[in-house]
């Protein structure tokens, strides 16, 4: 496991397990989480897990570094899956209506399910 001051970071062959240790996901450290989700696209990572779980606040700029995540992912194929959601969070997703565009489940076991299931979705729609 890769680990910086803010983050820490997990990856196997398929997914990487992305991790906010900050409380507060403002403009603070939001640049950083961009900049770490661009270098994790850089490197072929299409699926990643945002564990927020640490995370008690995030702001329009913190949400904004998510969406870029969710992008990236999506302009490759892959998915961002977000797990953790702090009631303040998910209050804010949702009074953004994200809800049907990001990906949220509560656990990064259910995260690393749902993008297996996902795969499997892909490759079947692949073979028809």
């Amino acid at each position: 496991m890769i680990s910086r001051m803010q983050f820490a970071h997990e990856k196997t062959e398929h997914y990487t397990i992305f991790k906010v240790l900050a409380e507060k996901l403002d403009g603070a450290i939001s640049p950083d989480l961009k900049s770490e989700l661009l270098l994790l696209n850089k490197d072929g990572i299409v699926n990643i897990i945002l564990d927020l779980t640490e995370t008690r606040y995030c702001d329009s700029s913190g949400l904004s570094s998510i969406l870029v995540g969710n992008r990236l992912c999506k302009n490759d194929n892959g998915t961002l899956v977000l797990v953790g959601l702090q009631p303040s969070v998910r209050k804010l997703i949702s009074i953004s209506q994200l809800e049907p565009v990001l990906h949220i489940v509560p656990t990064v076991s259910e995260a690393i399910d749902y993008l297996f299931m996902e795969s499997i979705e892909k490759d079947l729609n692949n073979n028809e």
